[in-house]
């Protein structure tokens, strides 16, 4: 299936999910009914501006009947996932399994706080990079997402949550840098449509070669700015244990990785984020700081060390509470910026990845 968002969606009967056009597209298309623009705000005002209820065009009720039932009767429809369950973890957080339109099941998480509501969203339908501790990546890649399925993820969390989600990350399920058209065209209307702010946006990858440079390009010349945080999913203080633990980083030497992470600071002006899972007895050990303060000295950067959520099928094991403390303590130390962050909704077997290979596997 080929995924494109504009004026030819109106052709199409793929290319019909309302979520998939900007403002000024559901005015053009209204006007081809012989309706006014203004019908065409007011589905757009429907989509992103009302209430937290479920959205389809019979609900649109300040649009003629005539007008609703001609979208309806022609194919349109607004998002195109479904809830399959959900799991509400003991901290608040919303795991929601999501199925396409062809059968394929995603992910995707809502973390609540006082103050934000953050929306985890997957780009892909599995992924095809395999890291060892990840329960997304056993299955390999099925497909990757549209636009409008990324987007579709936001609105039904905010639905189920009856909150405006005020953060994204692309944390969920896929490697968002082998979907780059529709990552860019997600952020697009992220920033634009739910008036999210880029900064309040973040893009994690584990990274591939000549992708960080090609991403910083289209964010300038098909959204104007790159001010989203870029998060790479580093997991390793050296090559030798980065390919042990994540086998495409084979083809992308750790160096030419930071080289290019230094570009992308130097041409956006963007701090960015190293992931770090503290994995026991891997790379959790305080030579592993060193070698990780080394790597990272000299530009403007975060270290953001992660607690393992386990999963019991894969022989990985989260860092003991001395070694995190001894850990964070020496980076500190070596003056790298650094935090740390427990895993949340990783309760009953939950953990990102696992709802769906749950329900396929029945």
């Amino acid at each position: 299936m080929v995924y494109f968002c504009g004026k030819k969606a109106f052709l199409s009967n793929n290319l019909k999910n309302l979520l998939c056009h900007s403002e000024k597209d559901l005015e053009k298309i209204v006007i081809k009914y012989g309706e006014s623009s203004f019908r065409g705000r007011q589905i757009y005002n429907f989509i992103y501006n009302s209430n937290f209820s479920l959205k389809n065009i019979d609900e649109i009720n300040v649009l003629p009947l005539k007008l609703r039932n001609r979208l309806s009767e022609d194919g349109f429809f607004i998002g195109d996932l479904a809830i399959k369950t959900t799991h509400l973890s003991d901290d608040g957080t919303l795991k929601l399994l999501l199925r396409t339109k062809d059968n394929h099941y995603i992910e995707s998480v809502g973390i609540p706080s006082e103050k934000r509501l953050t929306a985890c969203v997957s780009s892909q339908v599995g992924c095809p990079m395999d890291c060892k501790f990840c329960a997304t990546g056993k299955e390999g890649l099925r497909r990757s997402l549209s636009s409008s399925e990324i987007i579709h993820q936001v609105l039904l969390l905010q639905n189920a949550m009856q909150r405006k989600v005020t953060n994204i990350v692309f944390m969920g399920m896929g490697e968002p840098l082998l979907n780059i058209d529709q990552l860019i065209k997600s952020i697009r209307s992220f920033n634009e449509d739910f008036k999210i702010s880029q900064r309040k946006i973040t893009v994690s990858t584990v990274a591939i070669p000549k992708k960080i440079p090609q991403l910083m390009r289209y964010s300038f010349e098909r959204l104007g700015k790159c001010q989203y945080t870029l998060a790479i999913s580093l997991h390793a203080s050296n090559q030798e244990i980065r390919e042990m633990i994540i086998p495409s980083a084979k083809t992308y030497n750790i160096f030419g990785l930071v080289n290019d992470c230094k570009q992308f600071v130097r041409e956006t002006g963007r701090r960015i984020s190293f992931e770090y899972i503290l994995l026991n007895g891997i790379n959790d050990k305080p030579i592993h700081a060193d070698q990780l303060s080394k790597l990272l000295k000299g530009f403007q950067c975060h270290v953001n060390l992660i607690e393992y959520n386990q999963i019991k099928e894969m022989p990985f094991r989260k860092s003991t509470e001395l070694s995190t403390k001894l850990f964070m303590n020496k980076l500190i130390q070596n003056g790298t910026n650094a935090s740390f962050r427990r895993s949340r909704g990783s309760d009953q077997n939950a953990a990102c990845g696992q709802l769906r290979q749950n329900v396929e596997n029945i």
